[in-house]
């Protein structure tokens, strides 16, 4: 947090990367975003795993789950379902920066799964991404969510080869990502009639006032959703309502805002199939099967480690 508060605050523009929105607050409006009518991925993604969690199963047979960024485990759930009813899983490895959530996750688990060994680590997926050591194999790697789509291209590359690096030849990575759609459609999901997403967004200053001293005001910025159109992508900011500047004690920083200057907190980059199939394949990793709603919004795929 130290390293990328630094550097974002001192960049130009000013970034914040959307790991740090998740303490226990955060990973709770997150999950009431989940619920918002205008928030369609999870609930799309969900019935798309819904469906398809037998086929997975049976062409993984995977004896454990590993999920970077896992946050409530809740969709998730569909998987280790159909792995347990078909008998192969004996381990559940949930990664994720925030110690609450895991907590949370890990404790309803180990009750509603009893004979499943939940491993779960505190990390950022960006800088670990190794698997537990003594985790029994053939190993699914699932990386829900659309969290992808938080990566810029070059951060893409670095994770899809982190993983690859990881993966032996008997493993899996489970991909769910957002596709392109309708500006409208995009927007209203990142902005919501009442409100959370805004409160979600500002949820990172929180952080930052708690873990390193700072002394950001929350109500002095304003939630800004915008579509960039030639990156394909949603982006999250805050907009200083006036001229400001905020000190981050813990780091001896002092910074300057503008008023009216945008500082971005998410990118959402969405996908199209043939280039998201394009930069797994140069990563080394095959897809061996694309699922999709009726509507094409949102995609789950299923890539092995190229021969």
């Amino acid at each position: 947090m130290r390293r990328d508060v630094v550097a974002g605050l001192s960049a130009t523009p000013k970034i914040l990367p959307p790991k740090w929105f998740y303490d226990a607050r955060g990973s709770d409006l997150f999950e009431q975003i989940t619920e918002l009518a205008e928030y369609y991925p999870t609930r799309v993604e969900e019935r798309i795993l819904a469906r398809i969690a037998p086929e997975i199963a049976g062409a993984t047979g995977a004896a454990t789950v590993f999920e970077p960024g896992s946050g409530s485990s809740r969709k998730t759930r569909l998987l280790l379902d159909a792995l347990t009813a078909r008998g192969t899983l004996r381990c559940y490895a949930p990664l994720d920066v925030s110690p609450s959530a895991l907590e949370q996750a890990g404790a309803a688990l180990i009750r509603d799964y009893p004979a499943l060994t939940v491993a779960a680590t505190v990390a950022d997926f960006e800088a670990d991404l190794t698997v537990p050591h003594d985790a029994p194999s053939p190993r699914l790697i699932t990386f829900l969510g659309s969290t992808i789509g938080n990566l810029d291209p070059t951060e893409r590359r670095e994770f899809y080869d982190m993983l690859r690096a990881d993966l032996g030849p008997a493993d899996a990575f489970l991909l769910g990502a957002d596709l392109v759609k309708d500006r409208d459609v995009l927007v209203r999901a990142y902005d919501d009639s009442q409100g959370v997403t805004a409160e979600f967004n500002k949820n990172v200053l929180h952080v930052i006032n708690r873990e390193l001293g700072a002394d950001f005001d929350p109500d002095s910025f304003a939630h800004v959703a915008l579509w960039n159109e030639e990156e394909e992508r949603m982006e999250m900011h805050l907009r200083s309502r006036y001229a400001q500047t905020v000190k981050v004690r813990a780091l001896d920083l002092s910074v300057d805002f503008a008023a009216d200057e945008l500082m971005r907190t998410e990118i959402s980059c969405k996908f199209r199939r043939d280039g998201l199939t394009a930069e797994l394949s140069d990563c080394g990793l095959d897809v061996r099967n694309w699922w999709t709603d009726e509507a094409e919004q949102f995609a789950v795929l299923l890539a092995v480690p190229s021969r």
